[in-house]
């Protein structure tokens, strides 16, 4: 099927609620994508942080065809292995106690909000200004951009928003009500906007003084940062952390990580999902992490961030056009000072994937497999692109 026929099912059977670029993908290999013209393009988008450890990673292939010739999916009515070693895994790295699994971030993010309210028998929840949490209710709720959630109200009630890296406005905010706060330790949405030094910390200790729980969303961040977590670098531990994307390798998968005094809130009955867990994205994400441990990409995102972010400054001493460079490790953003929708298809053009925010701001997430002669092909396209 070419290219052209692909479109048109797409228009006439899918429900459009994508922006998508005019590109079918056929397939990658490492930190590229061809197209079904044969044409390649170097990937900053990274599929939106999921693709953490490259396409056709033969690590994360050989685990998803050999658990395909076991077991799939047995729902959570028995016990499997994959399931119980990712759980072990994940808890001893987060410093954290028991694990629920689901299949995306926004699942994590609906249990973390239902943990947190059977666990302190209250309902309020404290959300941040330009925060993005999922576009299901409850987590469209934390969620700030009213653009997302106008049609789709009434949403949950017992949520409220206050200014992102400001220790004081979730201090005023905290009342008898207040089950919990949620937070990004870098927002990516809102286009990678990194908080001061000790913000997280600093909301952490309002947290316990206040008796109330802290839920850090690690959804987009976890393995970027120079740290397996992003609140790592901060020296905190959650009460709950969620966590997908990266973890899986590119396979769907979401888990809500806490204490265990948290987690045993929940009772039989409480939260489920049928796919949840299953062997094949369990298999996907214990690979994927032992691939990231192995070859010590958790350490070579911050190495490989820095060259790109000191590359990126360069460019903003050469083109006035450059606002900002901003990021942490492998999540990096350009904002400009005018419209730059038309760039995002000269680079394309010139084949470079990358992820336009709004219409200022180009958002990078490239694998954390990706290299310093990748890196410099990125700034060569938009060093040109700029130019022009």
């Amino acid at each position: 099927m070419n290219a052209e026929e692909i479109i048109g099912l797409e228009k006439k059977y899918i429900m459009q609620t994508y922006g998508r670029f005019d590109i079918v993908l056929d397939y990658g290999k490492g930190c590229y994508v061809y197209d079904k013209n044969g044409k390649k393009y170097l990937d900053f988008v990274g599929a939106l942080a999921t693709n953490s450890i490259g396409y056709s990673n033969k690590k994360i292939s050989k685990a998803l065809f050999e658990q395909s010739k076991k077991l799939i999916n047995t729902t959570n009515l028995f016990y499997t292995e994959q399931q119980a070693i990712l759980a072990e895994k994940l808890a001893k790295l987060s410093g954290l106690d028991k694990c629920f699994f689901s299949n995306s971030g926004s699942e994590a993010v609906e249990t973390a909000i239902k943990l947190a309210r059977k666990f302190s028998r209250k309902k309020g929840i404290i959300s941040t200004e330009y925060g993005f949490h999922g576009r299901t209710l409850g987590a469209l709720s934390a969620t700030w951009k009213k653009e997302y959630k106008e049609s789709f109200e009434p949403l949950v009630p017992g949520f409220k928003h206050v200014k992102y890296n400001d220790i004081n406005a979730i201090k005023n905010a905290i009342d008898i009500e207040t089950a919990a706060v949620i937070i990004e330790p870098i927002q990516g949405e809102a286009g990678i906007i990194v908080p001061d030094e000790g913000y997280l910390k600093g909301v952490s200790e309002v947290c316990k003084k206040k008796k109330v729980l802290l839920i850090i969303d690690e959804i987009q961040t976890n393995l970027r940062t120079g740290k397996f977590f992003a609140y790592q670098n901060e020296g905190i531990i959650p009460d709950i952390m969620t966590v997908a994307k990266g973890i899986g390798g590119g396979v769907p998968i979401g888990v809500t990580i806490a204490k265990e005094e948290v987690a045993n809130a929940f009772q039989k009955g409480d939260q489920g999902s049928t796919f949840g867990g299953n062997p094949l994205s369990c298999a996907a994400a214990n690979s994927s992490i032992d691939f990231v441990i192995e070859k010590k990409l958790v350490e070579k995102a911050a190495k490989n961030g820095s060259y790109f972010l000191k590359e990126l400054n360069k460019l903003k001493d050469r083109h006035p056009i450059i606002k900002e460079v901003r990021g942490k490790g492998l999540m990096i953003a350009i904002e400009f000072s005018e419209n730059v929708k038309d760039k995002l298809k000269n680079c394309i053009d010139k084949g470079l994937l990358v992820n336009c925010i709004g219409e200022t701001i180009f958002r990078f997430l490239p694998p954390l497999t990706v290299n310093k002669k990748e890196i410099d092909f990125a700034i060569n396209v938009l060093d040109e692109v700029l130019k022009s």
